[in-house]
């Protein structure tokens, strides 16, 4: 069951982006984008909590910290410079640099945490960047600079996400993580993400889906809610179950199909079709991911996320 979570979760990440790129192209900002979606998640899980589980309404400070991590660190720059990323370059290119996070998880435990890393992780590396620089065709810059920047940002913030997130998972429920990261996340960027300035009409604006879809006309609301509440809520919570079943080293190879069906839906759909030299690159970086997850063995980092002697966040009085 976990890994049939894992994967239906990687599928929906991985078709989100061809409907991110759709949304961005359309009027929305990414910052804008990214509100929408860590706001719907937050509003979702908390009425989930509000309704079976009110206790994970309180949690200790130190718990508080760390999510404020992952939400503004890991969730709420994932989302965004990958929003920016598939902007600007095709959506499964924008993918692979931001898997560089599996190798940087497995290099940050064993250099910083002195976690035991078996040395087929200095093979994965080698393999990953000679494959990045093959999809990338760094010998005539055909992909931009500033999307494979993005995307080099967004694998930043996904070791924050693996890396907090992992252990978090081992003293908090998956709903309970899930809306506290959502949360901060939601309130970084409904400061810095200008919604206001939004035309309502924007919403019911009829849009191209474009592409081989290109004749379909939709309001801009319709794939706005698939990327909230299905590219979102259901695809986060989807791969946190999947981490609570699996140990880590399973469910990030499972995580890392989502490039895999990235690249098919963006060529079915965006015609977004790499070349025989490119296709072999993107084999590689699979390859090297694979062998990266495979390093760990599948303990968590102590970050010593929760003291039990911390008392928790009592709300405020009326």
């Amino acid at each position: 069951m976990g890994y049939f979570i894992g994967f239906l979760a990687a599928l929906i990440f991985g078709s989100n982006g061809s409907v991110i790129k759709v949304l961005v192209g359309s009027g929305l900002s990414a910052a804008q984008l990214t509100f929408f979606r860590t706001l719907t998640v937050m509003v979702l899980t908390g009425l989930v909590l509000l309704v079976w589980d009110r206790r994970s309404f309180f949690i200790t400070r130190n718990q508080m910290m760390w999510m404020f991590v992952l939400g503004v660190g890991g969730v709420a720059g994932l989302q965004y410079f990958y929003a920016v990323a598939v902007s600007r370059i095709d959506v499964g290119i924008a993918l692979l640099f931001e898997y560089l996070a599996v190798l940087a998880v497995a290099v940050i435990a064993r250099v910083f945490f002195k976690e035991q890393v078996r040395p087929r992780i200095w093979v994965a590396i080698a393999l990953v960047l000679t494959g990045l620089a093959v999809v990338a065709e760094a010998w005539n810059s055909s992909v931009e600079l500033w999307g494979m920047v993005a995307a080099l940002i967004a694998a930043a913030a996904y070791t924050v996400y693996f890396l907090v997130g992992e252990k978090a998972l081992t003293t908090m429920g998956v709903i309970a993580m899930t809306f506290w990261a959502m949360t901060f996340a939601t309130i970084f960027w409904g400061i810095f993400s200008a919604w206001w300035e939004i035309n309502p009409a924007l919403f019911t604006q009829n849009i191209s889906m474009t592409g081989a879809l290109e004749d379909l006309i939709v309001p801009l609301w319709m794939p706005l809610m698939w990327a909230v509440v299905i590219g979102s809520f259901v695809s986060f919570l989807l791969s946190f179950l999947a981490l609570k079943q699996l140990k880590a080293t399973p469910a990030g190879i499972v995580a890392s199909s989502e490039v895999i069906f990235a690249f098919i839906v963006a060529w079915l759909w965006l015609g977004e079709a790499l070349s025989p030299v490119q296709i072999m690159g993107a084999a590689i970086v699979v390859l090297g991911i694979v062998l990266a997850q495979t390093a760990r063995p599948g303990k968590t980092v102590d970050l010593d996320l929760a003291f039990p002697e911390a008392e928790p966040v009592k709300p405020a009085r009326k």
